[in-house]
């Protein structure tokens, strides 16, 4: 009983600890309604960084893509016979993949908004499988995390909305919201922790590896919420979606 409590009151008032350069402590805590402004806010500047990592970035991981980049420049050279076709050409496709990335992630952020970022304190406040935390520091929300348990119980639960304002960036904020989510997946009694992401920005894969997850999948092509599927869409944007796994039960999670 008194370590139920105990889970209890750590999870309501979350855990302190330092950034790394030795500024202010940094607390991770339950999600209050009074915090939905400030996490609305990371979530969006979050997902827009996402467009150029997915417009620009991205195209470097996709070698399918450049060779049909390639092949129309070719092709519209040979039937144009204009210089200025190799030069337009590519700038044209880089427009199109930046234009149909933010509209994508547009869409795809709309649709958060329709389901728990929408009504977090129904989503995440009523179920004992699904908590949403913020990283506070100074007063400000800085940073957030959610974790939800996957239908069978006692199996895997999903860390989701991990995103971190890019001022706060580097001091542990990422690897202390990640270590919220494992503690409640060992109190909870969940075997795994699975999350997937589409982002190219090495960070993001080195935060996950270094919190013990391993890269178990990519899925290229991946269907993002909120894409339509269209013939141009389908030439501008294309993503690869990365699964990462970690076996909570042989893990150690360390302060």
């Amino acid at each position: 009983m008194e370590g139920k409590t105990h889970r209890k009151d750590a999870q309501k008032h979350g855990n302190g600890l330092k950034c790394q350069n030795g500024h202010p402590t940094l607390v991770v805590r339950q999600f209050e309604l009074a915090d939905k402004p400030e996490i609305e806010q990371i979530i969006y500047e979050g997902m827009m960084e996402m467009v150029a990592d997915t417009a620009f970035r991205g195209l470097t991981h996709h070698p399918e893509s450049l060779l049909l980049y390639t092949a129309m420049t070719v092709v519209c050279f040979v039937v144009t016979m204009c210089w200025w076709v190799i030069v337009l050409l590519p700038a044209v496709v880089l427009c199109g993949r930046y234009f149909y990335s933010r509209r994508v992630i547009n869409r795809y952020l709309e649709q958060s908004m329709s389901t728990d970022m929408g009504d977090m304190e129904g989503f995440y406040l009523n179920s004992p499988d699904r908590c949403l935390w913020v990283a506070v520091l100074e007063g400000k929300v800085v940073g957030i995390v959610a974790a939800v348990g996957r239908q069978k119980p006692g199996v895997a639960v999903e860390l989701r909305r991990m995103s971190v304002d890019r001022n706060c960036r580097r001091c542990g904020v990422g690897v202390a919201l990640g270590r919220k989510v494992l503690e409640f997946a060992v109190t909870h009694g969940y075997s795994r922790v699975v999350l997937g992401t589409t982002a190219y920005l090495p960070v993001a894969h080195k935060l996950y590896k270094r919190l013990g997850f391993r890269c178990v999948g990519v899925t290229n092509g991946y269907v993002t919420p909120g894409a339509t599927g269209s013939l141009l869409e389908s030439i501008f944007y294309r993503v690869c979606h990365h699964h990462y796994s970690l076996d909570v039960q042989n893990s150690k999670i360390s302060d």
